[in-house]
Protein backbone atom coordinates (compact mmCIF):
# COMPACT_ATOMS: atom_id res chain seq x y z
CA UNK A 1 0.00 0.00 0.00
CA UNK A 2 0.98 3.52 -0.56
CA UNK A 3 2.22 5.98 1.96
CA UNK A 4 2.78 9.89 1.42
CA UNK A 5 5.53 11.67 3.46
CA UNK A 6 4.33 14.35 5.45
CA UNK A 7 5.73 17.00 7.70
CA UNK A 8 5.75 15.72 11.33
CA UNK A 9 2.36 16.19 13.32
CA UNK A 10 0.79 17.31 10.01
CA UNK A 11 -2.62 15.86 9.24
CA UNK A 12 -3.12 13.72 6.34
CA UNK A 13 -5.32 11.69 4.44
CA UNK A 14 -4.00 8.77 2.58
CA UNK A 15 -5.79 6.92 -0.01
CA UNK A 16 -4.77 3.31 0.05
CA UNK A 17 -4.90 0.17 -2.71
CA UNK A 18 -4.53 -3.09 -1.26
CA UNK A 19 -2.86 -4.26 -4.62
CA UNK A 20 0.90 -5.01 -5.00
CA UNK A 21 0.97 -3.21 -8.12
CA UNK A 22 0.91 -0.24 -9.66
CA UNK A 23 -0.80 1.20 -12.31
CA UNK A 24 -4.09 -0.56 -10.21
CA UNK A 25 -6.05 -2.55 -13.08
CA UNK A 26 -9.54 -3.08 -13.27
CA UNK A 27 -9.09 -6.78 -14.18
CA UNK A 28 -8.04 -7.21 -10.42
CA UNK A 29 -10.61 -6.57 -7.79
CA UNK A 30 -9.92 -2.57 -6.76
CA UNK A 31 -10.55 -1.88 -3.13
CA UNK A 32 -9.18 1.71 -2.24
CA UNK A 33 -9.37 2.90 1.34
CA UNK A 34 -9.63 6.30 2.68
CA UNK A 35 -7.66 6.99 5.91
CA UNK A 36 -7.11 10.13 7.69
CA UNK A 37 -8.38 11.62 11.08
CA UNK A 38 -11.99 13.07 11.10
CA UNK A 39 -15.56 11.03 11.37
CA UNK A 40 -15.60 7.44 9.81
CA UNK A 41 -17.62 7.36 6.74
CA UNK A 42 -17.41 11.30 6.69
CA UNK A 43 -15.19 10.35 3.63
CA UNK A 44 -15.43 12.35 0.01
CA UNK A 45 -14.80 10.55 -3.07
CA UNK A 46 -13.42 12.12 -5.91
CA UNK A 47 -12.84 10.98 -9.52
CA UNK A 48 -10.96 12.90 -12.53
CA UNK A 49 -11.17 15.60 -10.02
CA UNK A 50 -14.68 15.92 -9.97
CA UNK A 51 -16.79 15.44 -6.39
CA UNK A 52 -18.49 11.65 -6.65
CA UNK A 53 -21.28 10.87 -5.04
CA UNK A 54 -21.94 12.13 -1.57
CA UNK A 55 -19.93 11.79 1.63
CA UNK A 56 -19.82 7.78 2.46
CA UNK A 57 -17.82 4.65 3.59
CA UNK A 58 -14.41 4.74 4.05
CA UNK A 59 -13.92 2.04 1.80
CA UNK A 60 -14.67 1.82 -2.51
CA UNK A 61 -14.74 -1.31 -4.95
CA UNK A 62 -13.70 0.32 -8.13
CA UNK A 63 -15.44 -0.34 -11.00
CA UNK A 64 -14.55 2.61 -13.70
CA UNK A 65 -11.22 3.76 -14.53
CA UNK A 66 -9.73 7.07 -13.85
CA UNK A 67 -7.97 8.92 -11.14
CA UNK A 68 -9.27 8.78 -7.19
CA UNK A 69 -8.86 11.11 -4.59
CA UNK A 70 -10.53 11.07 -1.08
CA UNK A 71 -11.08 13.59 1.49
CA UNK A 72 -12.07 14.03 5.29
CA UNK A 73 -13.04 17.73 6.72
CA UNK A 74 -9.85 19.03 8.16
CA UNK A 75 -7.24 16.66 6.68
CA UNK A 76 -7.57 18.10 2.64
CA UNK A 77 -7.27 15.66 -0.23
CA UNK A 78 -5.61 12.39 -0.61
CA UNK A 79 -2.80 11.46 -3.42
CA UNK A 80 -4.22 10.42 -6.14
CA UNK A 81 -4.49 6.83 -6.76
CA UNK A 82 -4.83 6.25 -10.64
CA UNK A 83 -6.87 3.58 -11.94
CA UNK A 84 -6.75 1.87 -15.46
CA UNK A 85 -9.29 -0.31 -17.69
CA UNK A 86 -6.85 -2.91 -19.20
CA UNK A 87 -9.46 -3.71 -21.67
CA UNK A 88 -8.31 -3.22 -25.07
CA UNK A 89 -4.61 -2.56 -24.27
CA UNK A 90 -2.29 -5.43 -25.53
CA UNK A 91 0.12 -5.15 -22.68
CA UNK A 92 -0.21 -3.36 -19.32
CA UNK A 93 3.44 -2.94 -17.56
CA UNK A 94 3.56 -2.66 -13.84
CA UNK A 95 5.74 -2.17 -11.06
CA UNK A 96 5.64 -3.05 -7.25
CA UNK A 97 3.96 -0.14 -5.45
CA UNK A 98 6.54 0.69 -3.28
CA UNK A 99 9.32 3.27 -2.75
CA UNK A 100 12.45 2.87 -4.51
CA UNK A 101 15.62 4.52 -4.32
CA UNK A 102 18.48 4.80 -6.59
CA UNK A 103 20.43 1.46 -7.29
CA UNK A 104 17.31 -0.52 -5.99
CA UNK A 105 16.80 -3.82 -8.03
CA UNK A 106 12.88 -2.82 -9.87
CA UNK A 107 10.88 -6.04 -10.24
CA UNK A 108 8.11 -5.34 -13.79
CA UNK A 109 5.38 -7.03 -14.50
CA UNK A 110 4.25 -7.62 -18.14
CA UNK A 111 0.11 -8.14 -18.04
CA UNK A 112 -1.60 -8.89 -21.61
Amino acid sequence: AWCPLSPAGAQTTQLLVELPWTPAVLWDRVTLTCQGSGTAGATTWYKDGQRWGQQGPDHLIVTESGTYECGRAGTGLSHPQRVVNGEGAWLVLQVLARALLEGDTVTLRCRG
